[in-house]
C-alpha cells in the first residue's frame, strides 16, 4: 500500500477519491513532519492508518466544505507549497484559477500560509497537470 505521491514522484497529489466528494492531498511514506505540519496550516485534516509497517498519512479537505470550498482549498495550497520547494500535482476535477491568482498573490505579499477566506482556519494559524 502506498500514496499517489509514492506512485507518481510528488511530494503531493492533490485529487478528488473516486465515486466520492473527498479532497485528498497525498504525500510521500515517510514525508517530513515540516510538509505534513504546512498542510495542516493550509487548512487540510491529516488522517492516519497505521499498519504492521509505515503509517500511512494523508490529508483531506474538511467534509463540511461545499465542492467549491474544496476546490478553493486545495487550488490555494499549491502555491504555497511551490514556495516551500515542493512538487504538487493536482487534478484538473479539483482546479480553481480564480483561487490559485488570489493565493499567489498572498504568496508575494505575506509570509505566513493560511487557509483561503472560504475556509475557516480552525485553530489553525482553502486530464491532470503539473503545477
Amino acid at each position: 500500500m502506498g500514496s499517489r505521491a509514492d506512485d507518481e514522484g510528488t511530494d503531493v497529489t492533490i485529487y478528488r477519491k473516486p465515486l466520492t466528494d473527498t479532497v485528498h492531498a497525498d504525500t510521500p511514506t515517510g514525508a517530513p513532519e515540516q510538509l505534513l505540519a504546512l498542510l495542516d496550516q493550509l487548512g487540510f485534516e491529516r488522517r492516519t492508518l497505521p499498519t504492521p509497517g509505515p503509517v500511512y498519512v494523508w490529508h483531506e479537505a474538511p467534509a463540511h466544505l461545499d465542492e467549491d470550498a474544496k476546490k478553493q482549498l486545495a487550488t490555494h495550497a499549491v502555491p504555497w507549497l511551490h514556495k516551500a520547494g515542493y512538487v504538487v500535482r493536482i487534478d484538473d476535477d479539483v482546479w480553481d484559477a480564480a483561487a490559485y491568482t488570489d493565493a499567489a498573490t498572498a504568496v508575494r505579499d505575506h509570509g505566513a500560509p493560511a487557509p483561503p477566506l472560504a475556509v475557516p482556519a480552525m485553530g489553525r494559524p482553502a486530464g491532470t497537470r503539473r503545477r
